[in-house]
């Protein structure tokens, strides 16, 4: 889960102005959920951080994911060495 509070500790500091095309029926989506925020800005910038928490915390999760398997015949060889000095009770 997101935490918006770490979010909302971010946004503030300079600003940009910029332009952003976006369709009718995104704006009045914004409009509906943008409660708690000042402005659309403020709602855009909170859900394009989170959005880019989520692709950094995929990204981790693809590298993490490539070195255990990279590494797991030596981990099973590890675990089952492990599994054989156990007594059976």
């Amino acid at each position: 889960m997101v935490d918006f509070t770490t979010i909302k500790w971010y946004i503030g500091g300079m600003k940009t102005k910029t332009s952003v095309t976006l369709s009718q029926d995104l704006l009045e989506l914004i409009d509906q959920n943008a409660q708690g925020e000042k402005n659309r800005s403020a709602f855009i910038e909170t859900a394009v951080r989170a959005y880019l928490m989520v692709i950094k915390r995929h990204k981790r999760d693809q590298e993490d994911l490539l070195l255990i398997n990279r590494l797991a015949e030596r981990l099973n060889s590890e675990a089952n060495d492990v599994l054989n000095f156990q007594v059976e009770v």
